[in-house]
């Protein structure tokens, strides 16, 4: 299978003011093309080949040593930005479903935007914050670098379904925001597809 860079489902100033048009060309076209590009490369000579990204990245541990760490990288790349790319969308709400199940485990909407921004500001370097799904419950986890929720736990320290995730690379956010990490973060409540959101919990 030859990965590709999946089109956008919106234009690249659909998300302005919050997601700058120009941080959203370079973040698509230069950053996750360069991933795609390497993955690909990488997987010449292996048994990956006919195999999804969502397969390739639970099938780490299979892998020779020589090639994982380039896989793992870049495959996480690949897959972590198709899934931000779709959680993204202008004028979407928190349906009621998954509202009661934030305030399950969060106590309320609030407290689990407040929880989200405080991890995602502890995050130390490159890498990912993300609310996750296992079994029945949600937490909040950050992943390093490129790394996913649903690689091995010898990987990440939890495991779990993707439901909603920011990028927290400095080339996510570094033209319009500066240093200035919280702004971005908390702009990303504006543009949160909850839609999304809730076809992931629910599956």
């Amino acid at each position: 299978m030859i990965h590709t860079l999946p089109t956008l489902p919106y234009e690249y100033d659909a998300l302005e003011p919050y997601f700058d048009k120009e941080t959203m060309f370079i973040h698509h076209t230069k950053h996750h093309q360069a991933y795609i590009n390497n993955l690909n490369t990488a997987l010449i000579g292996t048994d990956l080949l006919n195999l999804s990204i969502d397969k390739i990245i639970t099938q780490l541990r299979k892998i020779d040593l020589n090639k994982r760490t380039i896989i793992q990288n870049n495959g996480g790349g690949h897959l972590n930005h198709s899934l931000f790319w779709k959680g993204l969308k202008i004028g979407t709400n928190l349906s009621l479903i998954l509202k009661k199940a934030i305030e399950k485990d969060f106590n309320s909407v609030l407290e689990f935007k407040q929880k989200f921004e405080k991890i995602a500001m502890n995050h130390f370097g490159s890498g990912w914050i993300w609310l996750v799904k296992n079994n029945s419950s949600l937490s909040i986890i950050t992943t390093v670098n490129q790394n996913h929720p649903l690689m091995d736990t010898s990987i990440v320290r939890m495991y779990g379904t993707p439901i909603i995730s920011l990028d927290l690379w400095e080339h996510a956010y570094y033209l319009k925001y500066k240093n200035k990490r919280m702004d971005y973060i908390k702009s990303f409540w504006n543009i949160v597809n909850w839609d999304e959101a809730l076809k992931r919990f629910e599956s």
